[in-house]
C-alpha cells in the first residue's frame, strides 16, 4: 500500500494480467515528505501531476519528462525557491520536450539574429521576436532582459542545473504568464490551479 501513494517514486516488480498490470513488490526510492506536510505545495505538484497525466500515455519512453517530474517535485519538496518560477520552468521545460522547443536564436519571423533586440515572445510564431514584427503581431508580449534569458537558459539547461537561477518578482511574473499561455494553447487546454479544499 505504501507504494501506491501519491507522489510516491519506487522501483515496481509488475506482470501483467489479462487486462492490466499487476504490482508484484516494490522499493520505495522517495515519497516526497515535506510536499505532504505543506498545503501550499501540494497543491503545486497535484498541478504538475495532472498535467502529466495528460500529456503522456501508458507504454510510452517518457524518460526525459519522467526526470523533468521528479527533479521538479524535488525542488517543490526539498527547497524554498519561488513556487510560481518552479512551475513556470516545469512548464516551458515541458514544452520543449513534447516538441514546441521556443525560437531563441532569432527573431522568429524575419530570422535576423544579428543587432536586434529581441524583446518580445510570440505565441503564435513560438519565439522570441524583434521589435519591427512584433508590431504586426497583437499576441506578442514585450519581455524584460532577465526574461528573455530566463526562457533561453530554460531552453538549453541540461536536468540537474535547470532550477538553478532566480529571477526578480517583475520577470516571475512576465514568465509565469508566457509559460502558462504557451502551453495552454499548445496543448489546447486550458489549466488552472485547483484548490485542494
Amino acid at each position: 500500500m505504501a507504494g501506491t501513494q501519491f507522489l510516491c517514486f519506487g522501483d515496481y516488480l509488475i506482470y501483467k494480467g489479462v487486462s492490466s498490470y499487476n504490482i508484484n513488490s516494490c522499493e520505495i526510492n522517495e515519497v516526497f515528505y515535506n510536499l505532504r506536510i505543506d498545503l501550499d505545495k501540494l497543491q503545486y505538484a497535484s498541478h504538475i501531476t495532472k498535467i502529466i497525466n495528460d500529456v503522456t500515455d501508458e507504454n510510452q519512453n517518457t524518460y526525459k519528462i519522467l526526470q523533468l517530474f521528479l527533479n521538479t517535485l524535488y525542488v517543490l519538496s526539498e527547497t524554498d525557491k519561488n513556487m510560481d518560477l518552479v512551475l513556470a520552468t516545469f512548464k516551458l521545460k515541458l514544452m520543449c520536450f513534447l516538441g514546441f522547443t521556443p525560437i531563441i536564436d532569432k527573431c522568429a519571423n524575419c530570422k535576423k539574429n544579428e543587432n536586434i533586440n529581441l524583446n518580445f515572445f510570440s505565441f503564435k510564431d513560438n519565439g522570441f521576436k524583434c521589435e519591427s514584427c512584433a508590431r504586426q503581431d497583437k499576441g506578442a508580449i514585450q519581455i524584460l532582459e532577465a526574461t528573455r534569458n530566463a526562457i533561453k537558459y530554460i531552453v538549453i539547461a541540461p536536468p540537474k542545473k535547470l532550477f538553478s537561477f532566480n529571477l526578480s518578482e517583475e520577470s516571475i511574473k512576465e514568465l509565469e504568464i508566457i509559460a502558462k499561455i504557451f502551453l495552454n494553447e499548445k496543448l489546447d487546454k486550458e489549466y488552472k490551479m485547483e484548490k485542494l479544499f
